[in-house]
């Protein structure tokens, strides 16, 4: 029985890759998406909504309208300029951000240090724009679907408890606030590539993406207690990952040259707010 069994889940999948094979953007690799798109949209707004009533959004004015115009300009020109995109910035130290299905885009305050300027902030935004528009949430979905022996995407239902973890999983945040899961290396290295593409349509100097991570880096080996934010954690060093960037920077540039409007790096962020923040934090504490 087991035998018979396992040729027909090979079957299916046999079947569905041609039927349900969707082209990545950017890259053009095929990927297995099993869950239609509009229930990938439904699952995405639903669990942003869950996931900011557990969370404190921050009251910084300056660094939210930064957010939101840094985030319209990379979603303009990314391959889904229509979604319905929000940007939100949670009142929280974690260097971590994410991004889920219909445009859902979430930073942490704490992230926008290691940023520094525009050209940061969109580094990340871009990286994680482009999870969303890759859908790498769905495709890892239906990798669970099909490992679990369940055929169809459709019957998915967020409100169902029993499936609100799994979603969660899949779409690349955890059920603790604050918490992303890694996508695999394979998508990692994906967003980053679309993420570097989409900043420099933008009009953002793409070689800040490899600025970014060499501050990452810095921060890390001055932080020996620093605990790398999930959302990054399966991505290969950040040695090989500054090579890739700096590999991609040509065609990059190219885009950069063509782009309508130039910011570079962009306006510097003022995060005294942040830092007066921590401060009266300490301050409390003792």
């Amino acid at each position: 029985m087991g035998g018979i069994f396992k040729k027909i889940i090979l079957s299916f999948v046999f079947i569905s890759f041609f039927v349900a094979c969707a082209t990545i953007p950017v890259t053009n690799r095929k990927s297995l998406i099993l869950i239609p798109f509009d229930v990938e949209l439904s699952l995405g707004e639903q669990a942003f909504r869950d996931i900011l009533r557990k969370e404190k959004l921050s009251g910084e004015k300056e660094l939210k309208a930064m957010l939101r115009r840094v985030g319209k300009r990379i979603a303009a020109v990314s391959d889904m300029p229509d979604l319905a995109w929000e940007f939100k910035l949670v009142d929280s130290d974690s260097k971590n951000a994410f991004a889920l299905p219909g445009g859902k885009v979430a930073f942490y305050e704490g992230i926008l240090k290691v940023c520094k300027n525009e050209a940061g902030v969109a580094t990340v935004m871009g990286h994680e724009i482009a999870h969303a528009i890759a859908r790498h949430g769905a495709e890892r979905i239906t990798q669970q679907l099909i490992l679990t022996g369940i055929i169809t995407g459709a019957a998915i239902k967020y409100e169902d408890n029993k499936n609100k973890k799994y979603i969660l999983a899949g779409l690349g945040v955890g059920t603790t606030v604050g918490i992303t899961l890694p996508f695999s290396r394979r998508n990692e290295s994906e967003a980053d590539h679309i993420g570097l593409i989409y900043m420099a349509r933008a009009g953002y100097d793409p070689r800040e993406a490899v600025e970014f991570w060499k501050r990452f880096d810095e921060e890390k080996k001055k932080n020996k207690g620093f605990k790398m934010p999930a959302f990054l954690s399966t991505h290969p060093s950040d040695e090989k990952r500054v090579a890739e960037l700096t590999a991609l920077l040509p065609v990059a540039m190219e885009e950069y040259k063509r782009a309508k409007k130039k910011y570079g790096k962009g306006n510097v962020l003022n995060l005294k707010g942040l830092d007066d923040k921590v401060k009266d934090g300490k301050k409390n504490h003792h």
